[in-house]
């Protein structure tokens, strides 16, 4: 299984990216999957996880109210809306399967794709 993080780019501060996982072996309406980001010289941070289709998401604080995640069925993807965004939103962003529940527990991840380039400056 390897997912695929797509959609990074450079952006001004207060503006919005679209950032989408994607699978083409597995039908990720199958699994709860999450994001990730990671920062020069910090640890890989928890964003958002999206259970199974119709169930909750979940968001860290840092993201609350501007970033939203929800299911592309027809592409098969998982995409991360990212509205308002801050220079401290800069990172490499990874998304990867839940399969253990805990939506903010790193370790109940696993198949970690590669990640996609987000920053963000003026």
């Amino acid at each position: 299984v390897q997912l695929q993080a797509s959609g990074g780019g450079l952006v001004q501060p207060g503006g919005s990216l679209r950032l989408s996982c994607a699978n083409s072996g597995i039908s990720l309406d199958d699994y709860a999957v999450g994001w990730f980001r990671q920062a020069p010289g910090k640890e890989r941070e928890w964003v958002s996880c999206t259970t199974r289709p119709d169930g909750p998401s979940y968001y860290s604080d840092a993201v609350k109210g501007r970033f939203t995640i929800s299911r592309d069925n027809a592409e098969n993807a998982v995409d991360l809306q990212m509205d308002s965004l801050k220079t401290e939103d800069t990172a490499v962003y990874y998304c990867a399967l839940n399969l253990a529940g805990g939506p903010s527990i790193t370790s109940h991840y696993r198949y970690w794709g590669q990640g996609t380039l987000v920053t963000v400056s003026s």
